[in-house]
């Protein structure tokens, strides 16, 4: 079926002796391709395009069916044969072409109606002991019973936040930074385990459903084997081949994946009455959706300990691969009392199983320079499988880490994967350095910038890391920053990758042939400064840096029947190369980047101050300073403040490291060009005011403690900040007001002594409503409790 693989409610039933394939509306029935008149194939071909769009968009976009899925398929079948025998007709905007309803394949970012956390991570059973025991003191210290537990498996997928409306699936989103995520609707709905509608009728009129997207062990083994057996490199893990599949650009490769997904949880449940997330995943079953088989819901810590020791053991004869165990509080009013720090719920856990190891030869240690002048040493090794991805590369961090690991250049090493993710040299195997000592030598921190030149130095007096000082003029910092700022964190410019950071920021340099067969850029590029980077948009005036993209070459090694041929030839990079017949023209990835560089230009304010690359901050901090100021104007007035640096360390999420990071950023002369360079480019430099909620609270701050009656934490500080208030997270002498439910403690106590008015919920809604001039002053025993909710 090509619609989806669960049910399909049919408008009307198939009378007795009705043919297949008649459109209740009377179009023509159904006839088989390769009988079709060659002078009607042409008509026959527009009818059957004008009737499956029509189809699909009644059944994706409509929620109103016109066929039954045997009609749907009969006609889909004889589209698909009839493009077979004449591929001529075939267009992009063909239903063949296309997945799912009508919408867009570029993956836009799109925010989720709750935000989607990370799980906190221990990865002992000490740790895990001792989180539990934590957990419950807190749930009896509200006055609840010791919570059962559901412990499941962490499976190693791509989280993906499913929204359905009224029981259709609009929207598919990865989970991005948790507010915001990537669009990958068109994807999603290749997937056959996820419904395109839920079964039955109990469900919220809008819920957003999440889960984790995978690629099945015995799949992925299938498809490595096909795809040796095609004479290509095999894919390295399941987890990565899962997330790539997912973010294709074309759906039609996505489709050809063998991608499944098992759900584990609810965002936004308006109108949901389940009272435990075990009898939740049984109504997300009802509904059609695949939940996990490995779940259990356990009375006691030794039960989770025995759960967690079998699938230890079984962790490689499950459907999945897995990376640890996950325990939730399984009592769903408890985990909204226990709420959610700033990244994570303080009602679930994930517990890691210790990583595997191996051992591998260290065959050099080098260094690399990052956009914000640190030098990394990193190890390269031969390479190795290690929890199931090839691994060639480890960091070192320092070179104090280097020094205390005592590796030396030529051990063999231990290497695992920290957490099943990051790779990390644990160490050298000591016993097998006897008669290899003439082999061996140590590793020396190089006293200058591998790039540029510049000596090497540490930033300030007692730091460990040492960093190029050459910041705006190192060739590869600015390849850094420029691939940063293009990042999926920052502007989101699809067509600016790395490869594309580097041609823009570099010369080619020496033929690589004659170097060892390494590509190794050198000199500038046609980009001296990311200042320029939007001089290259469509939009533009000057065209001058647009056609200079033409002189831009790189290696590329040249192929004989798909191998190297250790010869090397400079190419254009972002235009096409000239033949005798066709001039040397933009290449359509160059003409799509010039298009999508307008685009970015109106991005919100965050992600220009994450694409700016300023110490620190990073999309939270981001997030925070665009909130509370609103334009890069109002941050540079708030920096001139006698006391600029306590107020910018005051607003929430911000602190004084970063505000530190942004007062010395701000002072520098070529970055200030670069924010005059931009805004004449077009960038927006602010946000829009959301003129639909009133500002009541515009210049407020507020702290919440405590249990409100039915607002959660997150709820509540978001309330705050829509309205134009400082949703603060300690209580001092610039506080306006604080928000006090079921056991507040400390906060209260400081509010009361510094005679900062106190309001239960009935009073923050009021004030929330009318602004300050109405609220009322809640100095009641009702709102203390004896412990304090953090």
């Amino acid at each position: 079926m090509n619609r989806d693989s669960h049910d399909f409610e049919e408008t009307a039933s198939n009378p007795a002796g009705k043919t297949p394939g008649i459109d209740p509306g009377g179009t023509a029935p159904v006839v088989s391709a390769d009988t079709v008149p060659a002078g009607a194939v042409r008509e026959r071909y527009g009818e059957l395009v004008d009737q499956v769009q029509k189809y699909r968009a009644a059944y994706y976009n409509d929620d109103a069916p016109l066929a039954s899925d045997a009609e749907f398929d009969l006609l889909y079948s004889e589209l698909e044969k009839l493009e077979a025998l004449h591929p001529e007709l075939v267009t992009g905007d063909s239903p063949t072409q296309q997945v799912g309803g009508d919408v867009s394949v570029a993956f836009a970012a799109v925010d989720h109606l709750a935000r989607m956390y990370s799980l906190e991570d221990v990865f002992s059973l000490e740790e895990l002991e001792a989180w539990l025991v934590r957990a419950a003191g807190s749930v009896e210290k509200q006055g609840g019973k010791a919570p059962q537990w559901l412990t499941e498996l962490k499976i190693d997928g791509l989280a993906v936040n499913l929204l359905y409306r009224d029981g259709v699936l609009v929207r598919a989103a990865t989970r991005g930074d948790g507010t915001t995520g990537e669009d990958v609707t068109h994807n999603v709905a290749t997937i056959k385990d996820i419904p395109q509608r839920l079964h039955g009728e109990n469900f919220p009129s809008e819920v957003e459903i999440r889960g984790e997207v995978f690629i099945g062990a015995k799949d992925f083994v299938a498809l490595n084997e096909a795809m040796v057996a095609a004479g290509k490199a095999p894919y390295a893990n399941p987890r990565n081949t899962a997330a790539g599949s997912l973010r294709q650009k074309d759906a039609a490769e996505t489709a050809k994946r063998p991608l499944s997904m098992f759900v584990h949880g609810i965002g936004a449940r308006e109108g949901l009455s389940t009272a435990t997330q075990s009898e939740t995943y049984e109504l997300l079953k009802s509904w059609g959706m695949p939940i996990s088989p490995y779940y259990k819901v356990v009375d006691t810590l030794p039960e989770v300990m025995d759960f967690i020791a079998h699938y230890g053991e079984h962790r490689h004869d499950l459907i999945h691969e897995i990376d640890g165990i996950v325990v939730k509080v399984d009592d769903l009013e408890t985990q909204r009392a226990l709420g959610h720090t700033s990244r994570v719920p303080r009602w679930s856990v994930a517990y890691k199983y210790p990583p595997e190891e191996v051992h591998t030869k260290l065959l050099d240690i080098q260094v690399q320079v990052g956009r914000t002048g640190r030098v990394t040493p990193f190890g390269i090794m031969e390479p190795v499988k290690v929890a199931g991805s090839e691994v060639a590369r480890a960091t070192l961090h320092n070179q104090d880490v280097v020094k205390a690991k005592g590796v030396l250049i030529g051990d063999i090493v231990v290497l695992r994967k920290a957490g099943d993710v990051i790779p990390e040299i644990v160490g050298p195997v000591m016993a097998l350095r006897e008669g290899r000592e003439d082999e061996l030598r140590e590793f020396i921190m190089p006293t200058h910038c591998p790039s540029c030149g510049t000596e090497l130095a540490p930033a300030k007096e007692g730091d460990i890391d040492i960093r190029c000082p050459n910041t705006k003029s190192c060739p590869i910092q600015l390849t850094e920053r420029v691939a940063h700022l293009a990042g999926r964190g920052g502007f989101d410019i699809e067509a600016l990758g790395y490869e594309a950071a580097m041609a823009l920021t570099t010369g080619p340099g020496p033929d690589p042939a004659e170097n060892g067969g390494v590509i190794a850029p050198a000199g500038a590029g046609v980009i001296t400064s990311e200042a320029q980077v939007f001089g290259l948009s469509e939009s533009y005036p000057d065209a001058s840096l647009r056609e200079e993209l033409a002189t831009v070459m790189v290696w590329r090694e040249k192929r004989s029947k798909g191998q190297g041929t250790g010869k090397f030839e400079l190419n254009p990079y972002f235009y096409t190369k000239a033949t005798a017949k066709k001039p040397s023209v933009p290449s359509k990835t160059t003409e799509k980047l010039f298009k999508e560089l307008d685009k970015a230009k109106s991005q919100p304010l965050w992600r220009v101050l994450v694409a700016l690359s300023i110490r620190h901050v990073g999309p939270t901090a981001s997030r925070a300073l665009a909130t509370r100021y609103g334009s890069i104007n109002a941050i540079q007035e708030a920096l001139q403040a006698p006391d600029a640096r306590e107020q910018l360390a005051n607003v929430d999420g911000v602190g004084a490291i970063i505000a530190e990071a942004l007062i010395e950023w701000f002072e520098v002369d070529w970055h200030q060009e670069i924010i005059a360079a931009w805004a004449e480019a077009g960038v927006l430099m602010a946000d829009a005011v959301d003129e639909s909620t009133p500002r009541t609270l515009e210049g407020l701050t507020i702290v919440v403690t405590g249990t409100l009656p039915t607002l959660s934490r997150d709820e509540a500080k978001e309330a705050i900040i829509t309205r134009g208030g400082k949703a603060a997270g300690s209580v001092s002498k610039n506080t306006s007001y604080v928000v006090a439910g079921e056991a507040a403690g400390s906060k209260l106590d400081k509010a009361e002594s510094l005679g900062i008015p106190v309001l239960d919920e009935e009073g923050f809604l009021e004030l929330l409503a009318n602004g300050p001039a109405t609220a009322e002053t809640e100095d009641s025993d009702e709102t203390a409790g004896t412990g304090e909710q953090n």
